[in-house]
């Protein structure tokens, strides 16, 4: 992780949704630089997008702080929250959901600029033509609505419209699952084309790891609420130390049917387990096709393996 500010910093986070419920993450670390590219990967329900909202205290974390640039969210006042999220700007999976269809293009990019003071009458027609034609859509549609777009149409306005307040954050959360595959590379070349232009520090929520290794530089592998594997990209796609990470990695297609049929794949054991009544011990034990008795006894802490790769697995 090359870049020496750490502009986000969680520290030892959790989060239960009500005081006598299960914590759907715990103890979460993560430190994510300035202008670095960070994915968090994980299955649907394992709390990587609750994690994602956390970040910006949409959703209360239960323990632990989140540092944005140095200053502890929990600690900030609602008027200096509500200046740090201008800051930090959210992409969501469905385009249409988060579009409101009452509101014109012009109005769902303009609004957020007028509100902040980024814009004035006299000048937010020309900002959103600018940013219309940065994401690849013509400034003459900006006078439609939401539903006469296709789905590719609307997330490129939902990152329009995530971009016009200037952040320094972008959280793209699984921004691509809900498109047709062959705009997915569309849209990941377009955000990963944005970040590198305007500086932009990401972290992309995802369960898909074919897409990772082309926008992400650090990866963060989420099973069950916990962070089990995390390190540089390559390092961990080319050398996965999990368990877990590696029967994720199995399942990932290979384009070469040569290839493909000589692949080993790892099938996992069972179901997962649900986040309300996780297992003892590692929390990936009961589906584990290495795990030993003593997997069960206690929870393995996140441990440096080499270089910045670490992982959470006695039997590494």
């Amino acid at each position: 992780m090359h870049n020496s500010h750490k502009f986000l910093q969680l520290s030892n986070i959790s989060f239960r949704y009500s005081p006598d419920s299960p914590l759907l993450f715990k103890n979460v670390n993560l430190k994510i630089r300035n202008n670095e590219s960070v994915a968090i990967i994980g299955s649907t329900g394992c709390g990587k997008s609750t994690l994602a909202r956390a970040l910006l205290r949409l959703v209360p974390i239960t323990d632990g702080s989140v540092k944005l640039d140095g200053a502890d969210m929990a600690g900030l006042s609602s008027g200096e929250l509500r200046e740090a999220r201008t800051h930090a700007q959210m992409i969501f999976q469905d385009p249409y959901a988060s579009l409101n269809p009452r509101m014109t293009v012009f109005n769902a990019i303009a609004e957020p600029m007028l509100a902040h003071g980024l814009a004035d009458k006299a000048s937010v027609t020309g900002k959103v033509s600018a940013l219309m034609e940065r994401v690849g859509l013509a400034p003459r549609l900006m006078r439609k609505y939401p539903h006469e777009f296709s789905g590719g149409q609307r997330q490129r306005i939902a990152i329009a419209r995530a971009l016009a307040l200037k952040p320094r954050l972008i959280i793209a959360d699984e921004p691509v699952s809900a498109l047709d595959v062959s705009i997915q590379a569309q849209i990941l070349n377009l955000i990963a084309q944005l970040c590198r232009e305007e500086n932009l520090t990401l972290i992309f929520i995802t369960h898909d790891l074919s897409v990772v290794r082309h926008i992400a530089q650090n990866i963060a592998v989420m099973y069950l609420g916990r962070i089990v594997e995390s390190g540089p990209a390559r390092q961990v796609l080319d050398n996965p130390a999990h368990p877990y990470t590696q029967a994720l990695l199995s399942a990932v297609p290979v384009p070469d049917p040569t290839i493909e049929k000589t692949r080993h794949r790892i099938l996992l054991k069972g179901d997962p387990p649900s986040p309300m009544n996780p297992p003892p011990g590692c929390p990936f034990h009961p589906r584990c096709p290495v795990a030993e008795s003593r997997c069960a006894d206690a929870v393995p802490p996140l441990e440096s393996r080499s270089d910045d790769q670490r992982v959470a697995c006695i039997k590494v």
